[in-house]
């Protein structure tokens, strides 16, 4: 029997009703394709604010530092680990904090002091492209601070403008100095964009009379792809007797988030699919009831029940692979235009955050092959499985009866 010339016939022969289904299908596709890269993207993006902007992959700290962030709490020789870090082939920076509080005018707020190695930050984070207005920290300005977004709104400062920092240095003496805002940043996070305040390293340690040591160092891999836990316990055998955690385990909110990504990405196309599930049983059913007796005739002149329901099927499968290829070419299109573009949220999503991590006010999505691979297929296994009722359906009919039915 020549199955798929039949069943080119069969779907043909209603184009009304084929064009439906077919369209249905492909719309639903064509959504769950740009759904999965807007979802990718927004994903991404958390990553890279927790990440890229601000912790890296793994920090070392001082043994209890992170549950006391006390000023003497340092790492005592941070020099001889990041030397060994990068000799390791890991990039790696050290940190500074201290706490004080920030004024202007007669506005003032609480911040964590933040002194960063400009000759190494750089290759850790991509916090200094993140500026919203004016430029990052230059070496030749030590007076120059760059501030969080809402602290530079509660501050009531501009680029240009001073303000004061007061705190207590590490001698027991009154630590205070007026300095220019050089930046303000994009939002990061919840605590740098309400409190952060960068200055140089050099700065904070004349500031806060610290000659020695550092609060964090920050690491991260020259190849992100290779495995975290190896590169965690690889650092932790570096900085014997301090802390060593990655990202992960400093974010586990944002990282379980992540982990369950793909699980809701399934939900997602099988609630959506069930609606086209329906669409395409009742479809085929009535396909089915439409040709009873053409059915009947062709199981009495030798027809195989087999080869009756191979060719619902062969009718099944023109359709989906049609809407496939509807959805994946119109799907990539979208999703490759808003991979560039983006969504502008700026008047709804700025300043929002969910796991203490800044949502980026431009959501942008990010086309990869699973993305359009996981619809598609789930696409072509929810249609199969629907339609196997009316092909058993079929394949079933007594000849006799079929070619009497009116």
């Amino acid at each position: 029997m020549r199955t798929l010339k039949i069943a080119s016939r069969n779907v043909f022969r209603n184009w009304h009703r084929t064009l439906v289904t077919t369209a249905a299908m492909g719309f639903a596709g064509f959504i769950m394709i740009l759904f999965a890269s807007l979802m990718e993207g927004l994903l991404q993006g958390s990553e890279r604010n927790a990440v890229s902007m601000d912790l890296g992959d793994i920090q070392i700290h001082a043994p209890d530092y992170r549950e006391d962030p006390d000023l003497y709490k340092v790492i005592s020789d941070p020099d001889r680990i990041l030397a060994d870090l990068k000799k390791a082939g890991f990039h790696a920076a050290k940190r500074l904090y201290g706490f004080g509080l920030a004024a202007s005018g007669a506005t003032s707020a609480g911040v964590q002091l933040r002194g960063i190695d400009l000759s190494n930050e750089s290759d850790v984070t991509q916090i200094n492209r993140h500026v919203l207005k004016g430029k990052w920290l230059e070496e030749s300005d030590p007076s120059g601070v760059v501030i969080g977004r809402k602290l530079a709104r509660t501050l009531g400062v501009d680029i240009g403008d001073e303000l004061i920092f007061v705190g207590q240095a590490t001698d027991g003496s009154m630590a205070n100095d007026i300095y220019t805002v050089k930046g303000i940043l994009k939002s990061v996070g919840e605590e740098v964009d309400r409190a952060g305040l960068y200055m140089q390293d050099s700065a904070f340690r004349e500031l806060m009379v610290l000659p020695e040591g550092a609060h964090e160092i920050a690491v991260m891999r020259p190849d992100r792809s290779t495995d975290l836990i190896a590169a965690t316990s690889k650092v932790a055998d570096i900085a014997p007797g301090c802390e060593t955690l990655n990202w992960r385990e400093l974010m586990p909110v944002i990282a379980r988030i992540l982990d369950l990504a793909d699980s809701q990405m399934i939900i997602m196309v099988i609630i959506t699919y069930t609606a086209v599930a329906m669409l395409v049983l009742n479809a085929m059913l009535m396909t089915v009831f439409e040709r009873i007796r053409e059915l009947g005739i062709m199981k009495a002149v030798g027809v195989k029940p087999w080869q009756i329901m191979m060719l619902v099927y062969a009718e099944t499968f023109m359709q989906v692979l049609a809407a496939s290829i509807i959805a994946g070419v119109s799907g990539i299109a979208l999703s490759r235009y808003f991979e560039h573009n983006g969504i502008d949220l700026s008047s709804l999503a700025e300043g929002a955050s969910f796991g203490g991590v800044a949502v980026d006010p431009i959501w942008r999505a990010h086309l990869t092959a699973e993305s359009v691979a996981v619809p598609i297929v789930f696409l072509f296994i929810i249609a199969f499985l629907s339609v196997l009722y009316p092909a058993i359906k079929a394949a079933v009919i007594q000849p006799v009866r079929a070619i009497h039915h009116r």
